[in-house]
């Protein structure tokens, strides 16, 4: 092999590479097909999988033929163990993962009915605990450092605490990275104001996580993208549900596309596969609309219950 086929092949190995910065758990998802509401005590089914945004997000990108690469905290528990081997067998790589001794493998606890999701608990506690623990392979050299910063993509996810997502917004260490960040949940969407403050990375959030940040209410997606370039943000995907999904970025116009009309048999996690779809696609050199169209079709795939993941 010459020395140049030997180059181009480790510039398109890197450019399959992505890091997975966020939740890495186990999954408790209940789910029943009537619709649900407080109180109601039903009959259903109760599966435990692997989870958590950065998970979600790394599982799908393998299904796309990347290589997802994560950095989370895990417990040395036997779930913590469990959950390592589950992940080595979807594809996704954990040799950069701070193992704790005393902290436990976090998890998430969900009920859906056939009206979408009625609760969730997420405890992430032990990843909040762990800190600037996880982000070490990036800052010592392994991966990358504050001298010679990491310059593939990153998936991050606010699960993170804030202080530790104004770091990364901010550190040179993340000066030359391709950011992709998503707040995890309503309840976490003020954590990616360092993000709208220093104009980086491309922010993925719901239309109520939208409103979060501007504290406003909107109507639709492409209000919300509007919006969120006009707050700061350098980049925005923001979904409405079956609605609509709306990009737009400091460089152009907002563009706006409608989902597949599919049947609804689950919720937890179709943001992560729209989220991850989109980084796949851009990854193989789609235009804005195909890469949207791409996010969203996978996303309705998920939805329907006819994805694997």
């Amino acid at each position: 092999m010459t020395q140049d086929n030997a180059t181009s092949l480790a510039s398109r190995d890197d450019a399959a590479q992505v890091l997975c910065i966020g939740s890495v758990l186990w999954d408790i998802i209940g789910r029943c097909p009537a619709e649900m509401r407080r109180g109601s005590d039903m009959p259903g089914r109760i599966t435990r999988l692997p989870g958590g945004v950065a998970m979600n997000i790394a599982m799908t990108l393998a299904r796309f033929g990347l290589k997802p690469n994560l950095l989370s905290a895990v417990g040395r528990d036997p779930e913590g163990d469990e959950l390592i081997a589950a992940c080595a067998h979807l594809g996704c790589r954990t040799d950069h993962i701070y193992r704790s001794e005393d902290l436990p493998t976090d998890r998430y606890m969900a009920v859906e009915g056939g009206n979408g999701l009625i609760a969730a608990i997420a405890d992430a506690h032990s990843l909040e605990a762990a800190g600037d623990k996880i982000l070490r392979p990036l800052m010592d050299g392994t991966l990358g450092s504050r001298e010679a910063p990491y310059q593939g993509a990153i998936a991050l996810d606010g699960n993170l605490t804030l202080s530790l997502l104004a770091e990364i917004a901010s550190d040179p260490a993340f000066s030359k990275a391709n950011l992709h960040v998503a707040p995890a949940s309503p309840g976490k969407a003020e954590r990616l104001r360092p993000f709208l403050n220093a104009t980086r990375g491309t922010l993925y959030v719901n239309l109520e996580e939208a409103g979060l940040l501007c504290q406003t209410t909107f109507t639709n997606s492409e209000q919300a993208a509007v919006a969120l370039i006009a707050r700061g943000a350098a980049r925005v995907l923001v979904t409405d549900g079956g609605a609509s999904a709306s990009e737009a970025s400091v460089a152009g116009d907002a563009i706006t596309q409608h989902p597949p009309r599919v049947s609804v048999a689950r919720v937890t996690g179709a943001g992560d596969t729209f989220m991850a779809a989109h980084i796949a696609a851009e990854a193989r050199g789609e235009d804005r609309q195909a890469a949207l169209a791409c996010a969203l079709q996978a996303a309705a795939t998920y939805v329907s219950g006819d994805s694997p993941l």
